[in-house]
């Protein structure tokens, strides 16, 4: 875990590499859960038996799941002290170069790749993230993110 002391001090850090951060297993009730909440249940991702005779040999995680476990992974790696607010801004672009079985560990490393300020004193902060399975080989998924930061207000 790294910790910045300041938005200053995050800034400074563009082109650092961060983590990799620990593991995290991805179980069935949770790609079920995010079936459930999404209304994708196809069978690769929900029906084990007929996904163990399928392309990846079992279930696998939706890559949005695996999108949507960014700010949890993210979070293992670093912190900016004095921050009032953070916001997703969104995404730049994003990639699901290879699946997420069920049952398998994630963790992720980033790249500091901008952080420029923004208006009400805050800054916009771009990471390149990448989602590596404890299998090796290509991540299931790498993501430039977008997102603000403000710095709590200074006592007046």
């Amino acid at each position: 875990m790294r910790t910045f002391a300041s938005l200053t001090e995050l800034a400074g850090a563009v082109g650092e590499q961060l983590g990799p951060g620990p593991w995290h297993r991805i179980e069935q009730d949770r790609v079920n859960a995010f079936a459930d909440a999404t209304g994708d249940h196809q069978w690769i991702h929900v029906d084990p038996e007929r996904a163990a005779a399928g392309p990846y040999g079992s279930t696998v995680a939706h890559g949005f799941l695996t999108l949507s476990l960014l700010p949890v992974l993210v979070r293992d790696l670093y912190r900016v002290e004095g921050i009032r607010m953070g916001i997703n801004y969104g995404l730049n672009r994003v990639r699901f170069p290879a699946p997420l079985r069920t049952g398998e560990a994630v963790r992720v490393s980033a790249e500091l790749l901008q952080v420029d300020p923004v208006p009400g004193g805050g800054v916009q902060v771009v990471t390149r993230v990448t989602v590596e399975p404890e299998r090796g080989g290509k991540p299931c998924c790498v993501a430039e993110t977008v997102t603000r930061l403000y710095a709590e207000e200074e006592p007046g």
